[in-house]
């Protein structure tokens, strides 16, 4: 009967359902993967298989499946005030309250916030924000913003245009104007025989080289995030975020933080601007900030920004039917009361993100592995042919769906972005389920070794 009642939601969801970043025809054929159940780090589908999400949802379900509490303050918040906008001189409580909550949180003096329903909302709201701000203290031609290739800031016309993923760039004749890219600080693949310090100096220079090239007077703004995901998990080495802040500092280019992926917790601090030591003007959110229980966006300004924006800026004629929702706010509200009282983020830093950095790295003595890197609670496994080359595979990205494929039927998501398999757990994790996870992870890469016909595996 499961079966059977699968197969008929299948079907339903074949006729009916366009997936996003799906070819939706091959995956007609062969059937979406239906979830059922979700409680702690785990997952159920329809067929009854249980999953261990070593991928959060989508790098998102901080506080893992199934904590009653946040749908208890939906319900309440529903049913006392179930919904009211933020036009018309208007707000709702939860939404204040969330506002000041995040200014004590985010570093600095990010201490403003415009709500959204997305981080790729949130990251529209900053590309206009950003040219009103210069536009209306005389500069309407520092309009220009730097991104990175292969960066993502979500998949709205303005958000992919920011993003420099050619893939997204080809579908809809994007990017816009005055959006420009410069490379990536991805040293597995891009940084030959410099040292990593050497490569992430020399990739945060080309920001310099690029704002020389365009005219200071012509730079709004340098988004970027600070571990790049849905590349692949690209993490700078060190010394490549000061030197970008230093770059933008010289020539007064706002610096944006993208931190719908590594926000809340994620890195083992509650923001990844402050493990890499350095204070955005602005920062995107999302993603965590609700563990992906509801959807809820969110840019936070600093009191320069927001000061013009005030004073000088006017109507803004920006907004969107469900800013500041107050459902969503009661659940962020929540959500951040169970990451602070369970004190996530400290159990990270002391105890869990230690034991699976050794476990991760113990993944890397892998023959079928030629980086494992990590920070906090995310990362990447680089798949290669040969060890210790760096180089690819020649059909790049079929091995990683391989080795994915193999970790679904071991009972075990990880997402394959190219050959790297990525890594983004529930952030309550324990030691034990961070052992079950090494153990399917080992014994797919071992299924997967032995398919390619790589190495003698160790047992």
């Amino acid at each position: 009967m499961n079966h059977l009642d699968t197969h008929a939601l299948q079907v339903l969801d074949a006729a009916h359902h366009l997936h996003p970043f799906n070819d939706n025809a091959a995956l007609a054929k062969r059937g979406t993967r239906i979830l059922t159940k979700g409680e702690g780090v785990y997952v159920w589908d329809s067929e009854g298989n249980k999953l261990l999400d070593a991928f959060a949802g989508l790098w998102c379900v901080n506080i893992g499946y199934g904590r009653k509490e946040l749908g208890e303050v939906a319900s309440k918040q529903m049913t006392q005030l179930a919904y009211y906008n933020s036009f018309f001189s208007c707000t709702t409580e939860p939404t204040v309250r969330l506002a000041a909550k995040l200014a004590e949180l985010c570093p600095g003096d990010l201490n403003h916030v415009f709500f959204s329903n997305s981080g790729s909302e949130a990251n529209d709201t900053i590309l206009r924000m950003v040219r009103h701000f210069w536009a209306v203290q005389g500069q309407p031609k520092k309009n220009v913003f730097i991104g990175r290739l292969n960066g993502y800031h979500g998949s709205t016309v303005a958000g992919a245009s920011l993003g420099g993923m050619k893939g997204m760039h080809a579908m809809g004749g994007l990017p816009i104007p005055d959006i420009v890219h410069i490379n990536q600080p991805y040293w597995f693949g891009e940084g030959g025989d410099l040292s990593p310090e050497e490569f992430g100096l020399q990739r945060a220079r080309e920001l310099e080289d690029k704002i020389l090239e365009l005219g200071p007077d012509r730079v709004a703004a340098f988004i970027g995030e600070p571990i790049q995901g849905a590349a692949g998990v690209f993490i700078p080495p060190m010394n490549y975020w000061p030197e970008i802040e230093r770059i933008c500092r010289k020539y007064d280019v706002l610096l944006v933080a993208d931190e719908v992926i590594c926000g809340f917790g994620r890195t083992g601090h509650w923001f990844a601007s402050e493990y890499f030591g350095i204070q955005p003007d602005i920062m995107t959110l999302a993603k965590g900030i609700t563990s992906g229980y509801i959807p809820l966006g969110a840019v936070m300004f600093n009191d320069r920004i927001s000061k013009v924006l005030m004073e000088k800026g006017g109507e803004l004629a920006h907004g969107y039917t469900y800013s500041g929702h107050p459902v969503c706010t009661a659940v962020a509200l929540e959500n951040i009361r169970i990451l602070e009282e369970e004190k996530m983020v400290e159990n990270i830093q002391a105890n869990t993100g230690p034991y699976l950095a050794k476990r991760w790295a113990e993944l890397g003595e892998h023959p079928l592995v030629g980086e494992a890197r990590l920070v906090g609670m995310v990362g990447a496994l680089e798949l290669v042919p040969r060890k210790p080359s760096r180089e690819y595979f020649p059909d790049r990205g079929a091995v990683g769906q391989m080795c994915r494929d193999f970790a679904l039927r071991n009972g075990l998501i990880l997402r394959a972005t190219n050959d790297a398999m990525l890594l983004s757990p529930p952030l309550i994790i324990t030691r034990d389920q961070i052992d079950e996870m090494f153990d399917k992870a080992w014994k797919s890469l071992d299924q997967t070794a032995a398919a390619l016909g790589i190495g003698k595996v160790a047992a």
